[in-house]
Order: C-alpha cells, then sequence, then structure tokens
C-alpha cells in the first residue's frame, strides 16, 4: 500500500486497516516464534505500513486543530 491509496482513505477505513494490520503483524510475530513464517519481509512491510497509515492520521488530527 503506498500513500496515494493511504491518502485516499477516510478516517474510519485507516483505524479498521490499522487494526488488520496489528492483528496480522501479531501472527506473524507468533509464527516467527514458533520457527512457521515463510516470508520474514513481511514483518517490516507491515510496520512500515502501520507508520504511514498512523502518520496520516496524525497529519489530519493537526491540520483539523488548525
Amino acid at each position: 500500500m503506498d500513500m496515494k491509496d493511504i491518502r485516499d482513505m477516510n478516517d474510519n477505513d485507516l483505524q479498521k486497516e490499522v487494526i488488520s494490520l496489528k492483528e496480522e503483524l501479531f501472527n506473524l510475530r507468533f509464527q516467527q516464534a514458533t520457527g512457521q513464517i515463510t516470508n520474514t519481509a513481511r514483518l517490516k512491510t507491515v510496520k512500515k505500513t502501520i507508520a504511514r497509515i498512523k502518520t496520516v492520521i496524525t497529519e489530519r488530527e493537526l491540520s483539523d486543530a488548525k
């Protein structure tokens, strides 16, 4: 998911996406701990996507506060 897609989403969709990505991250960490993970690069991708979404949410909150 790139920044253009994230910026096009509304706030509710962004919150839902963060929740689903956090669940996926939890599952990936669990798989890594048990040695079942096949794609370790997915951990990094999910973390970065969560950070991007949270950045957009924060930007919107700051622009609304002005």
